[in-house]
């Protein structure tokens, strides 16, 4: 009797192992693809609004940390494109290194401070988190302009809660 459902499930068997072959060899040797986009915070608010400008020609890179040595390796390399988009590949799997898209220069003179809370974005690089994808997204990162443009202040009202203009 054992004999007889061992014979039925071994081409069920059969039929798993090799259809799951091309996923683990894609996760062996396929890169995994950072995308995102920089701007310039040009109301200085700390997040895009309406007037925020997206920056062609913003440099970037990723950074991964071990986390048992500290030490960081910088993995990839990016120049932001049309609208501020990036896309980075980056090879390995970093396993549980923390890695983060972080800002390096801005071309545009008058915003070129990175914005402290927007300035880095986290980036996974592993398969071993149940993602099956290779292709990841970072959050948007900033540069504050070095003085807002006129109408800001207009402009944070419509952000605010209704009569909540202490924050102006």
């Amino acid at each position: 009797m054992f004999m007889e459902m061992a014979r039925s499930y071994a081409p069920l068997l059969a039929v798993m192992c090799v259809s799951l072959l091309p996923l683990a060899a894609m996760a062996a040797g396929t890169p995994f693809h950072i995308e995102g986009c920089v701007y310039c915070d040009t109301c200085r608010f700390g997040f895009e609004t309406i007037a925020t400008k997206y920056i062609t020609g913003a440099k970037l890179k990723i950074v991964c940390k071990d986390s048992v040595t500290l030490k960081s390796e910088v993995v990839g390399e990016a120049v932001t494109g049309r609208r501020g988009r990036y896309r980075v590949s980056v090879k390995g799997d970093r396993q549980d290194q923390q890695c983060l898209a972080v800002l390096v220069n801005s071309p545009i003179s008058n915003c070129q401070f990175p914005d402290p809370g927007r300035n880095t974005a986290t980036v996974i690089l592993t398969r071993s988190n149940g993602a099956a994808s290779t292709r990841h997204f970072a959050n948007a990162m900033g540069f504050f302009r070095d003085e807002p443009l006129r109408g800001c202040a207009t402009l944070r009202k419509q952000y605010l809660a209704e009569g909540d203009y202490r924050a102006i």
